[in-house]
C-alpha cells in the first residue's frame, strides 16, 4: 500500500501544479434547454445534471422576463390559463426539485434575478459591505433567499441571508378585474415578512429584494490545522470568539482545521482574496481522471486507496491554504482583504465559451465529479453529542470514512436564531459532506452503510432540519414536526396563492410532513436516499447490500455490505 500512496500523492501534486496555474473555465451550460425554440417544451436541469429520482423535469413553455411588469405580465398569464409556476435562476444551483413546476450602511433593492457576485461588487463599489452571502456565489439573489443560502456568523443578523433582508417584492395571482396579478411589496412591518424572506418560491415570483448593508470592511482569515480531539468542547467557543468563523472537520484523518475569520477596519493592510479550491475552475481531463480513480477504487471496494487519496487532497489544501490569496498566490497567515472579495466565490463560472479544457469539477456534460451533498442544521445544544457519536462510528474503523474526506470533510457552519417561519428557531449549527454517488441508480457504494447511518443520526436521533435546497428525499420525512411555525407559512401561502399556482407535488409533499416529498419505497430505493430501508430489497442484495441496523445509532435502518451475501470482498 505503500507504493499506491506514492503514486496517488505524485499524481495529485501534478494538480496542485495546474491548479497553481491561471485557469479559466467552460462557463456552465443554462439550465433550461428547449426544443424548436420552445414550440416542443423544455427539459429543466440543476447545475449537477441529474435530479434526486434521476427523471427530467419538463416544463411546458418558458418565458424571460427582463422587467418586473414583463414578469407581472408572464404570471399573469399562467394564472389565467391556470399553468403552474416555477422560478429558476441562471445557475439553477438546487438539488431537490423546488425549481420543477411539478415535482448600518442602509440598504439595496435589486431585481431579484441578479446574479450575487454582480450584487457584491456593485455594493463594494459604493464603499459597502453585504454581511452575510453562502460561499458559492454562483446564485440569484431571489434564489438565495428563497432556499435559505447562508455564510457562517451567530453574530449581528447572523450568517443566514434571508435574516439580512428588509423587503421582499412579489407577483402574485390576482383576480381577472386586477389583470390575474398584481406586484405585493411586502416590507419588515408586514405580517406577511417572516414567510416572504424565505418562501421556497412557494408564495409567488420575488420581483424585487431589499437588503441591509453595512459600511465597507475588510477581514482577516487564518487556518489553523489541528488535531480533533477536543472539537466538540470548544466548537461553540470558536463560533463566539469568530465572527465569520466556522470548522472543517476531517474525521479519518483525526483532523480539525479552525478558520479564524474576523472583520479588521478597512484602511488595514492587505488586497488578498479567497478563491475556494472546490470552486475554482479544473482542467477538465484532471476532473475525468479524478472521477475514474474514485470509480476504480469504488469498483474494487479499496478504501484504503480513497484514504490515500484523502491525506494528499488535505495536503494540498493546508500547502496552499485552500484557495486564500495575498496577492495572485498565498505566500501567508492572516489573509486580509475586502468583505466582497473574502466571502463568496466561484471563479470556476467565468470564462468566455471558446475555453474547452476548463470546468467546474462537477459540470455534467464532461462526466466528471458526481456527490451527494447532505446538509443538517442542529441546534447547538446538541451538535456536541451527534460530534461523539460520529467518533464513536469513525473509531470503529476510520478507513470508512475516507470517502467524505476525499472532498470537504464535515464543514461546520453557524447560523443565527430566525423569526422567519422556514428558518432557525435557535442558534444552529449547520454540517455540510459530501460523498460518492454512482452514475446509475442501482449501483451500491462503498461504506454506504456509513454516510446512512451518520444521516439518520442527524435527521433522526438529533432532529436535525435538512438544509431545503439540498440532501436527498429521505432527508425531509417528518419535517413538518420539525417547524413551529410551519402553519403559519402555509396561511401565507394561502393568503397570496390560493390556487396553488406556484406548488407542486413534491413542494407540496414537503410542508405538509406527507409521504409524496419522499418516494413510496421499492426495489433499491434505499440506495440513492430516496427511502430509508426496511427491507432487503430496498437495498441492493444481489451485490451483497443487506439492510442492517446500525453500528452505534442502533435505531438506523442502513444498506450494509456483506461479503458472505454475494461476492468476496477484495478489501
Amino acid at each position: 500500500m505503500r507504493t499506491v500512496k506514492v503514486q496517488f500523492t505524485w499524481w495529485w501534486l501534478q494538480i496542485l501544479a495546474v491548479q497553481l496555474t491561471l485557469i479559466h473555465a467552460i462557463p456552465p451550460a443554462a439550465p433550461l434547454q428547449c426544443q424548436d425554440g420552445g414550440a416542443g417544451g423544455c427539459t429543466l436541469f440543476n447545475s449537477y445534471g441529474v435530479w434526486n429520482d434521476r427523471r427530467d423535469c419538463r416544463v411546458l413553455n418558458a418565458t424571460y422576463p427582463k422587467t418586473e411588469q414583463e414578469l407581472v405580465s408572464a404570471v399573469a398569464y399562467a394564472n389565467k390559463n391556470k399553468l403552474k409556476v416555477k422560478v429558476v435562476s441562471k445557475f439553477s444551483h438546487t438539488i431537490p426539485k423546488l425549481a420543477c413546476p411539478d415535482g448600518g450602511g442602509g440598504g439595496v433593492t435589486v431585481d431579484a434575478g441578479v446574479g450575487l457576485r454582480q450584487l457584491i461588487d456593485a455594493v463594494e463599489a459604493a464603499g459597502l459591505s453585504l454581511a452575510a452571502s453562502p460561499y458559492w456565489e454562483g446564485v440569484s439573489v431571489g434564489g438565495l433567499i428563497s432556499t435559505g443560502s447562508h455564510g457562517s456568523s451567530w453574530w449581528g443578523r447572523g450568517g443566514a441571508v434571508h435574516d439580512h433582508v428588509t423587503g421582499v417584492s412579489l407577483v402574485v395571482p390576482a383576480k381577472p378585474s386586477e389583470g390575474y396579478a398584481k406586484v405585493v411589496r411586502i416590507g419588515e412591518k408586514d405580517p406577511l415578512f417572516n414567510a416572504a424572506r424565505l418562501s421556497l418560491g412557494m408564495l409567488g415570483v420575488i420581483s424585487k429584494v431589499t437588503l441591509s448593508l453595512e459600511r465597507g470592511f475588510k477581514r482577516s482569515i487564518t487556518f489553523n490545522f489541528s488535531d480533533d480531539s477536543q472539537l466538540e468542547e470548544i466548537f461553540m467557543s470558536h463560533a463566539k470568539e469568530n465572527e465569520f468563523g466556522d470548522i472543517t472537520w476531517y474525521p479519518s484523518r483525526h483532523t480539525a482545521v479552525y478558520r479564524y475569520d474576523n472583520r479588521v477596519p478597512l484602511e488595514s493592510a492587505g488586497d488578498g482574496s479567497f478563491d475556494f479550491l472546490g470552486f475554482q475552475a479544473n482542467s477538465i481531463l484532471i476532473s475525468k481522471s479524478t472521477r475514474a480513480i474514485e470509480k476504480s477504487l469504488e469498483n474494487s471496494r479499496n478504501a484504503k486507496g480513497k484514504c490515500a487519496m484523502a491525506s494528499t487532497f488535505i495536503g494540498a489544501k493546508k500547502l496552499i491554504a485552500n484557495g486564500l490569496k495575498n496577492g495572485l498566490i498565498f505566500t501567508g497567515y492572516p489573509v486580509v482583504g475586502r468583505q466582497g472579495k473574502m466571502q463568496s466565490s466561484g471563479s470556476c463560472l467565468y470564462s468566455p465559451s471558446y475555453r474547452i479544457d476548463e470546468s467546474c469539477a462537477w459540470d455534467p456534460r464532461i462526466k466528471g465529479l458526481s456527490f451527494y451533498e447532505s446538509t443538517a442544521i442542529f441546534p447547538a445544544t446538541k451538535f456536541a453529542d451527534f460530534i461523539r457519536d460520529v467518533k464513536k462510528l469513525r473509531d470503529l474503523n476510520p478507513d470508512n470514512f475516507c470517502g467524505v474526506d476525499i472532498y470537504n470533510g464535515f464543514l461546520i457552519r453557524f447560523i443565527k436564531a430566525s423569526q422567519a417561519y422556514l428558518g432557525q428557531s435557535a442558534d444552529s449549527v449547520v454540517v455540510d459532506f459530501n460523498y460518492y454517488r454512482a452514475d446509475d441508480a442501482a449501483t451500491p457504494r462503498l461504506n454506504q452503510d456509513v454516510w446512512e447511518e451518520v444521516e439518520q443520526m442527524a435527521f433522526g436521533k438529533y432532529g436535525a432540519r435538512p438544509h431545503w435546497a439540498k440532501n436527498r428525499d429521505a432527508a425531509f420525512g417528518g419535517v413538518k414536526g420539525k417547524y413551529s411555525n410551519l402553519g403559519k407559512f402555509v396561511e401565507a401561502k394561502r393568503q397570496l396563492d390560493p390556487a396553488n399556482l406556484f406548488s407542486s407535488g413534491w413542494s407540496e409533499g414537503m410542508i405538509a410532513g406527507e409521504a409524496a416529498a419522499v418516494a413510496a419505497k421499492g426495489e433499491g430505493c434505499a440506495l440513492e436516499g430516496r427511502c430509508v430501508c426496511s427491507d432487503d430489497s430496498h437495498c441492493s442484495p444481489a451485490k451483497g447490500y443487506l439492510c442492517k441496523e446500525g453500528l452505534v445509532y442502533q435505531e438506523a435502518r442502513v444498506c450494509r455490505y456483506s461479503s458472505s451475501s454475494s461476492f468476496t470482498s477484495t478489501v
